[in-house]
């Protein structure tokens, strides 16, 4: 088959579509003849030598693949060959052909194409663990979306909105803002002119976010502390603004406020699977029903990785880049 390989780290440039082996399916997963991929924030870590998959995970990029089975390893149930199907990965996504967990597959919600159910796991997945089963947002709360135009903010806008919360979100232009507000998105921060923390404060008469999905780490840690509620719960997903911030411990104590940060690529089978399984529970019937949809910026040939590498760093996206096999 062929796969995007990373012979050296590097630029964009550094990715490769190269002939390799095929993978085989061991105990417990199934082939996937991947139709699609995603472009993921961490995909430019790893192509830049930062971000190594788990041990025994595909050394290619990609976190997330849509496609069809072709085979099934010993010991899955469950699962045909010919079911149309999307996964979440540890790697191996931006290739012809992808080995996966069972207990990593969803089937493709109805109304949803086979190319575009590639924008889905990653964001459903990460948005739901982080949301709703550690932060427990409920309705009629308010969810701060720091990067609302991306993958997992178009998401959380809609998720968040379908469970009856209001939502705040910060982005970088007024186009980006008008798109999360056809999504639903009820407060709109433009980060490069407003203050996130007084803009979320006066549209909440003083009381701040009671739950705040944070991409930025280091960077707005402070902040996003003085921007939660009393009892508020702040779910650090990413580190785009650095490793290391100087936390006001007193000003957590003060607010009963609790921190949470997680990540899905190492974790183990169980709790992937776990997610998933919450996933096609809560957020599959919103999909079904229409109430949330993927949102997909453009879709490029896979032996095109580069550019979709370039377009993610330079933050042009709303919501999804795909890379497509054919």
């Amino acid at each position: 088959m062929h796969a995007i390989t990373i012979p050296e780290p590097g630029g964009p440039e550094a990715l490769v579509w190269d002939e390799v082996p095929d993978p085989v399916p061991g105990e417990g997963e199934v082939l996937v003849e991947v139709a699609a991929s995603a472009v993921n924030r961490a995909d430019l870590l790893q192509r830049q030598g930062f971000y190594d998959p788990p041990p025994g995970a595909s050394r290619y990029p990609g976190l997330e693949c849509s496609g069809r089975i072709a085979a099934v390893g010993p010991g899955v149930g469950g699962w045909s060959v010919g079911d149309e199907v999307c996964a979440l990965l540890s790697g191996g996504g931006y290739a012809e052909r992808v080995a996966v967990p069972a207990g990593q597959l969803l089937p493709l919600p109805e109304g949803v194409g086979l190319v575009e159910a590639a924008a889905l796991p990653e964001v459903t997945c990460t948005v739901w663990s982080n949301v709703f089963m550690v932060a427990h947002l409920r309705p009629g709360e308010t969810l701060l979306v720091h990067g609302g135009s991306s993958g997992i903010g178009t998401m959380a806008i809609q998720l968040a909105k379908a469970v009856g919360a209001k939502v705040a979100v910060t982005a970088g232009s007024k186009e980006k803002l008008e798109r999360c507000a056809e999504l639903g998105a009820d407060i709109l921060i433009n980060y490069r002119e407003q203050d996130f923390v007084a803009e979320i404060k006066e549209a909440t008469g003083g009381a701040g976010a009671d739950v705040i999905l944070d991409n930025m780490g280091a960077k707005y840690l402070d902040r996003n502390v003085r921007a939660l509620a009393v009892n508020g719960r702040l779910a650090i997903i990413g580190m785009q603004g650095g490793v290391k911030g100087e936390l006001n411990i007193g000003a957590l104590l003060a607010k009963r406020a609790a921190i949470s940060a997680t990540s899905l690529r190492a974790r183990p089978l169980s709790e992937k699977a776990a997610i998933v399984a919450a996933v096609r529970e809560h957020v599959w019937p919103l999909l079904t029903g229409g109430h949330v949809r993927p949102v997909v910026d453009r879709e490029l040939p896979m032996p095109q990785a580069s550019e979709a590498h370039r377009l993610l760093e330079e933050s042009g996206h709303v919501g999804k880049v795909l890379l497509v096999t054919s």
